[in-house]
């Protein structure tokens, strides 16, 4: 992984690019997981608003965080929603009904 200078945003929004630039291709997890893995576990929305803002693409690889039920969230990055599931289905992640399959 290339190494990035985390120049910007706030010392939360770091850690939590920070800890998305850790997921390996192939892999999906939560915002809840992210949350905890952070030690944050009530931060869930917050982790998810640090997502949205994050201006590391593609780098650090926001995409492959999604919501605890499977559906996607958002995708800030152009294309949006529908370009965030191109990207999974291209690593190889599974859908049901807009679903992300785990």
């Amino acid at each position: 992984m290339k190494k990035l200078n985390f120049n910007i945003g706030t010392e939360f929004q770091k850690l939590v690019w920070k800890e998305i630039a850790k997921i390996p291709n192939g892999k999906v997890i939560t915002y809840q997981d992210l949350a905890f893995k952070i030690n944050r576990p009530k931060s869930v929305r917050a982790v998810a608003s640090a997502c949205g803002k994050n201006p590391f693409l593609p780098e650090v690889p926001c995409h492959r965080v999604v919501r605890k039920d499977g559906s996607l969230g958002g995708y800030s990055a152009k294309g949006g929603i529908n370009k965030k599931k191109k990207l999974l289905e291209n690593e190889g992640h599974k859908f049901v009904k807009d679903k992300i399959i785990f």
